[in-house]
């Protein structure tokens, strides 16, 4: 597991998608990292990322009967997930919602299989938490369960605004809101590990030190 974990870590640097620098995050802080998942867009990253997703919550042990994708990330996600979940001989069916009800045609917000059974929620990060929180509306609203949240990186810092940090990330506020377990691809644990990996490197030697002060100040 902790392989899998390096490998998606080298995998999203060397794809683009996770980048090193000076980033402004949505509450405002100064990053020395950015994450950004809407960067794996053709079919060889989308598919790489989709074997990570499906792996991953395969390797959870948790008891899924279908995944759900929130709009608009989730989409792609939780269908690619569904369709590397088929290729490792698990075939799983999947639902994701539109932002607008449709009036005519199936009709309604929900578009794929029944949302039925244990239902795995996947999507890119949990920020500030509301795609989950709509997410588990809709599947508890149709009778099902929401089994877990699949996402791709835990950046594991305290969420709210400076001044006023949450004790708990947003990550640890939605499992105990919900009482279901959060699993990540990976960690910022496992992106700092990446770097010490590399302090060989001039290029990224200089952003330990910087991952690890950003850590410690909002870090859980």
């Amino acid at each position: 597991m902790q392989n899998l974990r390096q490998q998606f870590i080298a995998f999203s640097v060397s794809a683009g998608v996770l980048k090193f620098g000076e980033f402004t995050t949505k509450a405002g802080r100064q990053s020395p990292y950015f994450f950004n998942a809407g960067l794996f867009h053709d079919g060889a990253t989308l598919g790489q990322l989709a074997q990570f997703y499906a792996q991953t919550l395969l390797d959870s042990g948790i008891e899924f009967d279908m995944l759900f994708g929130p709009a608009y990330k989730g989409i792609t996600l939780a269908s690619s997930t569904a369709v590397a979940l088929a290729a490792k001989g698990r075939n799983t069916s999947y639902a994701y919602n539109r932002k607008e009800a449709k009036d005519h045609g199936e009709g309604g917000t929900i578009v794929g299989a029944r949302l039925q059974g244990k239902v795995v929620i996947v999507d890119d990060v949990i920020s500030a938490g509301t795609s989950v929180r709509e997410s588990v509306d809709m599947i508890r609203a149709a009778g099902a369960e929401p089994a877990a949240v699949l996402i791709a990186l835990d950046r594991m810092e305290r969420s709210g605004k400076d001044g006023a940090l949450s004790a708990n990330s947003a990550v640890q506020e939605v499992s105990k809101e919900f009482g279901i377990p959060v699993i990540s691809i990976a960690n910022l644990d496992d992106l700092f590990g990446y770097l010490s990996s590399k302090a060989g490197d001039p290029a990224l030697a200089q952003f330990k030190d910087k991952v690890a002060a950003y850590r410690t100040c909002y870090g859980v």
